[in-house]
């Protein structure tokens, strides 16, 4: 019988949820560096968060759903160079954020937006010093580009600016036991440091984007994407069946996106490090089909969210399935997370909000051949 692969499991841990890990969309997992042969993936993932949240004592007030679906695409490559010597290629969406709120609510934030994108290239090589041992790392390029309008009763903003591409790395270390299907890998991701650079400017309360963009002087700024650390594990724990899990710490504590005019400091901060905890079970049923189920964990790190990303933390439950056949496998995957509930400052003073009783909904799908 074939062996167990963990493709439909990493989908579902790769199909992020808005809430994950700060501004954290596709957490880069290890699993095509230890592919055997020439390999080529495809994976797209859809995920529709629900986020609502109101002015804290005043239920009437409320923000209507800020998180538009949105969705992601990777495309990962592998290639044996010698028997001891591989090369990988991803090609990924490391960090993003899609928050609009509706216009005629009431809501002080109604009608403010942001959309922050990014795309991040890895191309690592992975050395086998052994049966059991191996070590990889490798480059990783990331450009990232990100629009703002923030309406309040107190000012607008205006921002669109993006980077070119910029650069950081990632190095493991790998113990393997094939007889059990063991592995254990630990990976660090360096940080990136960004300069971005565009247009931006704070306007009197009620002045459309288009007319702040219209007149906004160029801005230059510096941002830094944080450092994680990724340990991952699996071992087989009966015939056919895997047992599998993921620690990741990324470095969040002092995180903040600060462009030179807005008036509120910081679009984006956040005051401590997250980790996020994955474990999961897989089985392979027969020759073609195998089936996987997985739990998520990020603790909530309680004090004040931003208002472009009112989550913290959640608890997550899902459910995959993949079928192989000769040389293709295609694995699909849902994934249901319960956002952790959160509060923020709506302007200067006491005035907050509460986002409670939030989810998301994500769905994946992966293609990938053996040649």
């Amino acid at each position: 019988m074939k062996k167990i692969t963990l493709a439909g499991a990493a989908l579902l841990a790769s199909t992020a949820a808005a809430s994950a890990g700060g501004i954290e969309r596709t957490g880069f997992t290890t699993g095509i560096l230890f592919e055997e042969g020439t390999y080529v993936e495809l994976s797209y993932g859809s995920v529709s968060p629900t986020v609502t949240g109101n002015v804290t004592g005043v239920p009437a007030i409320a923000s209507g759903d800020i998180s538009p679906t949105y969705n992601s695409v990777t495309l990962g490559y592998h290639q044996d160079i010698t028997d001891a010597l591989s090369f990988s290629l991803v090609i990924d969406e490391p960090v993003g954020a899609d928050v609009a709120y509706p216009t005629g609510t009431g809501y002080p934030f109604a009608g403010s937006y942001a959309e922050l994108s990014s795309r991040q290239i890895t191309a690592a090589l992975r050395y086998e010093l052994n049966e059991n041992f191996s070590v990889y790392g490798g480059i990783r390029g990331v450009q990232v580009e990100g629009d703002v309008y923030v309406s309040t009763p107190l000012f607008a903003y205006a921002l669109s600016a993006d980077t070119d591409l910029e650069f950081g790395y990632m190095v493991g270390a790998a113990y393997e036991r094939p007889d059990i299907a063991m592995r254990v890998a630990l990976t660090y991701f360096s940080e990136v440091d960004l300069s971005l650079s565009g247009v931006e400017s704070p306007a009197p309360a009620g002045t459309p984007e288009a007319a702040i963009l219209a007149v906004a002087p160029a801005t230059s700024f510096n941002n830094t994407l944080p450092q994680s650390i990724l340990l991952e594990a699996q071992s087989g724990i009966a015939a056919n069946t895997l047992l599998f899990g993921s620690i990741r710490w990324t470095n969040w504590d002092g995180y903040a996106i600060m462009p030179n005019a807005y008036p509120a400091g910081s679009l984006v901060d956040y005051d401590e490090d997250v980790w996020t905890y994955t474990l999961g079970i897989a089985r392979r049923l027969n020759e073609n089909w195998a089936v996987s189920a997985t739990l998520g964990y990020e603790a909530e790190q309680d004090g004040f969210s931003g208002n472009l990303g009112p989550t913290d933390g959640f608890t997550s439950i899902g459910l995959g399935a993949e079928y192989t056949q000769g040389n293709m496998s295609i694995a699909a995957g849902v994934r249901y997370v319960m956002i952790g509930d959160a509060n923020t400052i709506l302007a200067p003073g006491p005035v907050t909000s509460d986002f409670y009783d939030n989810d998301v909904v994500a769905f994946g799908l992966r293609v990938g051949f053996n040649f």
